[in-house]
């Protein structure tokens, strides 16, 4: 994030804790959940995007590098309390109540110290809580665990079964067992990420994990993606989930126009788009929103944003 777009007034040095829980339809349950990680003037809530269909929420928050570790803690133990897998069902895949938590810099920090937060922070869920611990990202200590598919692979139920059998499956942290209702915790350390699904007119499932197979960067697509193809019954669409890690080589708008000329060859087309959570205002240019239809968004989808009306509004009060 650049010095130009950090407006005056905010801490110096922040780090952003992006936790994607496995709830989506218990609005209560999931601002709980986020509550349990708020520290009055150290740690902010930014944003809680749910979907009912993954049945998953993104908790985005900001907080003081001294204090992101105790936030991330409580949001971990509360997501334990609040959430059984063993009754959970959603289109995305998902290994744990607290599924993923990522730490990211955004101001004054960089990725290494978020890194040895990271593992800090690992250590001491698995410590706490009884919990296998997975490193991913920068922080992960085995390289086939640098992205959270392989980690992910057959979801709660299948590590359930091969945690302890498979050594690959092994945990970095914590018990060669899941916990009984909250599985297991990937936790990690990355930059920004961008959060983006496009949905399609009248398409398959098919057609969605086709477009997604030729759009992931793995498969040879563009840089800096990863996709997937699921079905959003609220919506009566199937969509092609992305997350885009690496926006200043793939920004929202040339994903969209991908996707878009994808779908025409498959004889369909890309209705509409989703953030899921915040953007930097970097990865947007004006007339993006409108070209890639949008929906719902406001400026306070600008990370910068919304920490400025979040932190300064918070000592206003």
């Amino acid at each position: 994030m650049t010095t130009d777009s950090w407006p005056r007034g905010l801490p110096m040095r922040l780090v952003e804790c992006v936790a994607n829980v496995s709830e989506g339809r218990n609005a209560e349950l999931v601002r709980a959940v986020a509550a349990a990680a708020e520290i009055e003037e150290a740690s902010w809530l930014l944003d809680i995007s749910s979907d009912a269909d993954h049945n998953r929420s993104v908790i985005t928050l900001a907080a003081l590098p001294e204090v992101v570790t105790e936030a991330a803690l409580g949001l971990i133990g509360e997501a334990l309390k609040r959430i059984d897998l063993r009754q959970h069902k959603g289109v995305h895949p998902r290994i744990g109540a607290a599924d993923v938590i990522p730490l990211v810099p955004l101001r004054g920090v960089l990725l290494d110290q978020c890194v040895t937060q990271a593992r800090q922070l690992a250590q001491r869920t698995a410590e706490a809580y009884k919990l296998p611990v997975y490193l991913y990202g920068a922080a992960a200590q085995r390289p086939d665990r640098r992205f959270l598919a392989p980690i992910r692979q057959g979801g709660f139920e299948s590590l359930r079964e091969e945690i302890s059998s498979r050594p690959g499956r092994r945990p970095d942290f914590g018990p060669d067992r899941i916990h009984p209702s909250g599985g297991a915790v990937c936790i990690g350390a990355r930059a920004l990420l961008i959060a983006f699904n496009v949905y399609l007119k009248d398409a398959s499932m098919d057609v969605a994990r086709a477009i997604a197979a030729r759009i992931r960067t793995r498969d040879g697509g563009p840089p800096g993606v990863q996709a997937l193809g699921l079905h959003i019954a609220a919506r009566k669409r199937v969509q092609v989930s992305m997350n885009l890690y690496d926006f200043a080589q793939t920004t929202p708008r040339a994903a969209f126009d991908q996707v878009q000329r994808l779908a025409a060859e498959m004889g369909t087309e890309a209705e509409s788009s989703e953030l899921v959570g915040l953007i930097p205002s970097a990865a947007l240019a004006e007339g993006d929103a409108e070209h890639m239809k949008l929906l719902d968004f406001t400026p306070s989808r600008l990370i910068e944003k919304r920490i400025a009306e979040v932190i300064l509004g918070s000592r206003q009060e």
